[in-house]
């Protein structure tokens, strides 16, 4: 047993000098401060690059099928908002401000939208048109969005992914069987992984908070937003099985923040004028 022991130590050892402690994000009044870990490997600049490729190619089957749209009042929209808000993010982290910032608009009744590694926005235009978003809603997703890319999140899951694909080969390695490898990878999945996708969320709350205000957007919108969200998806599963907060905490926890940033919004609609 102590050999099995030493075994997983070592490995577990390596996996963890192969991560670097990082502060992705400084700045800012709402004080989203976590430290997270990155796996050394797995650079910024590689998963930038790699997630651009994967980007193109969403855009070139989107144009493939005619459902690119760069010229529709919509798209416009996106356009005004995203540059007011890509304006600021030199705030929470300035070398994002020489991103390759590209944002597009795809046809389709998906109520969805996205920001990928490097600033790659694609919103579709169903969450839209569907939930009837006001400029200010629309600057509440995109600046969410926008804040997971700030934050690496998407970096960050894949060292966690790692971590858990590296533990279930040296659980198989030391001759763990296989009942107790699914009980562990459960608990991975329940104890870190989840808990870990709402932290997420809520950090991309409110640095989207905060963003969408400093560009001048009314941060009330975000409320709005998500009790527009709530009702268009009433059969959401309980928050302990979700990736993403529920709307009674997501709605709660942007409430108390709005007091915090609406002098930023205030103070950018008067320079404004």
């Amino acid at each position: 047993m102590s050999r099995m022991c030493n075994f997983l130590l070592f490995g577990m050892t390596a996996l963890l000098t192969g991560c670097q402690a990082v502060n992705t994000t400084s700045g800012g009044v709402l004080g989203v401060e976590r430290k997270q870990y990155m796996f050394s490997l797995l650079s910024s600049q590689d998963v930038n690059q790699k997630y651009a490729l994967s980007y193109q190619q969403t855009l070139s089957e989107a144009t493939g099928k005619g459902v690119l749209d760069h010229s529709s009042a919509n798209a416009h929209r996106l356009d005004a908002i995203g540059h007011r808000l890509i304006a600021q993010v030199p705030v929470f982290r300035a070398d994002a401000a020489q991103w390759d910032w590209q944002i597009s608009l795809i046809k389709s009744d998906e109520l969805n939208a996205n920001c990928g590694p490097g600033g790659k926005i694609i919103f579709y235009s169903g969450i839209i048109t569907k939930l009837k978003l006001t400029d200010d809603e629309i600057a509440a997703v995109m600046g969410h969005e926008i804040a997971h890319a700030l934050r690496e999140h998407g970096r960050e899951k894949m060292t966690q992914a790692y971590g858990v694909q590296m533990a279930t080969q040296l659980g198989s390695i030391v001759g763990l069987d296989n009942s107790m490898l699914q009980i562990a990878n459960t608990g991975v999945k329940y104890v870190m992984t989840l808990p870990n996708s709402r932290n997420n969320e809520s950090e991309a709350d409110l640095i989207g908070l905060e963003l969408a205000a400093r560009a001048g957007y009314n941060p009330n919108a975000a409320v709005s937003l998500w009790q527009k969200m709530d009702r268009a998806n009433s059969s959401t599963p309980p928050e302990f099985m979700s990736t993403h907060p529920s709307s009674t905490t997501r709605i709660s926890t942007l409430q108390a923040a709005i007091p915090k940033v609406m002098p930023l919004y205030k103070q950018r609609k008067k320079t404004a004028k």
